[in-house]
């Protein structure tokens, strides 16, 4: 990915894009609860957390960087999301905004929260 995209993606408030993840969760009868929980399960935040991140505007790279506990299991997210193997991505932080991408589409399309969550 370009130095300059990477740049605008890291720059990019979470609750920008946390509408557009709500809006196809809902296109495909999930809900925000379910997008939410995704987030949370990557992320390691609180509902009260994220809500107050969302208010805030915080951008990705702070968001991330901030996290209090990325999920170890993250690694487990694999196959192809915007042209990209999740699992071939070498820039870490990219890697983090695919993987949750990769959950969201999951959550869209259907798939059992149990598996989305890496759970068994």
């Amino acid at each position: 990915m370009q130095t300059s995209s990477n740049e605008r993606v890291r720059r990019m408030s979470v609750a920008a894009v946390h509408v557009h993840y709500v809006a196809k969760a809902e296109r495909k009868g999930r809900t925000r609860a379910d997008v939410d929980q995704v987030i949370r399960w990557l992320t390691g935040y609180s509902q009260d957390q994220l809500e107050a991140l969302l208010a805030a505007k915080t951008d990705f790279e702070t968001f991330f960087a901030e996290a209090p506990a990325m999920n170890p299991n993250r690694f487990l997210i694999t196959g192809m999301i915007c042209g990209h193997r999740v699992e071939q991505i070498e820039d870490p932080f990219m890697r983090e905004i695919r993987h949750l991408d990769k959950l969201v589409d999951e959550v869209a399309k259907g798939k059992a929260m149990e598996k989305v969550l890496r759970a068994g």
